[in-house]
């Protein structure tokens, strides 16, 4: 009687493990020769053509890929994700790590942004400084790769629980432009930095 409750159990719990397992999404669907499969990063399927013939798929995920906006565009980890959020003069895009430091670009689609720097710096810092920060700014300059010079603003907030770096570049053209803001804390900096650091690498700014 134990024994047929035992069997019992386990067939219920390989029906649940095969209902959740069917009904588990996957985050691609990998097409080849008009047969689709359902597939994650790393996965390996097996699929059978038209023609009959078995083949063996996998999906690999590179390590790091490109993310363009209209105006911009640069390279980050693949693992990495955008967040696009829509504003009343134009998109904003967030690349942020778990630990809080992040990259944001704000597109202007109806103005040049390039007076902005100051305000920026100023709302994205604005908190550390009500909580006792005290803010430093300089003014500070980017080359990117492809030549192209910015300029804006650097600042530091330092408080009893840390520093906090932060930079404010802009750039504009015929009511149209780009801000970009960085933000990077005090805390695991050799691997948070990283993010950034390709971020400015790899920027291409197109206006």
């Amino acid at each position: 009687m134990i024994v047929n409750r035992i069997c019992v159990t386990l067939a219920a719990l390989c029906l649940m493990t095969a209902v959740a397992t069917a009904d588990d999404p996957k985050s691609y669907k990998l097409t080849v020769d008009g047969v689709a499969v359902a597939i994650d990063p790393g996965d390996t399927v097996e699929m059978t053509l038209p023609s009959g013939k078995h083949i063996s798929v996998k999906l690999e995920r590179n390590e790091f890929s490109t993310f363009s906006g209209e105006a911009f565009s640069f390279v980050h980890a693949s693992d990495t994700s955008i967040a696009k959020t829509a504003l009343s003069f134009g998109t904003q895009y967030l690349m942020g790590s778990a630990l809080g430091n992040y990259v944001i670009v704000q597109e202007y689609s109806s103005i040049d942004p390039t007076s902005l720097n100051a305000l920026m710096l100023h709302q994205v810092t604005n908190d550390l400084v009500k909580a006792g920060g005290k803010l430093t700014e300089a003014t500070a300059n980017r080359k990117l790769a492809d030549g192209m010079e910015l300029t804006g603003l650097a600042g530091t907030v330092k408080s009893r629980s840390g520093s906090d770096s932060f930079e404010v570049f802009s750039c504009g053209r015929d009511e149209r432009g780009v801000v970009v803001v960085t933000h990077l804390g005090d805390q695991n900096v050799e691997v948070e930095r990283k993010m950034i650091d390709e971020f400015w690498k790899t920027l291409r700014i197109k206006l």
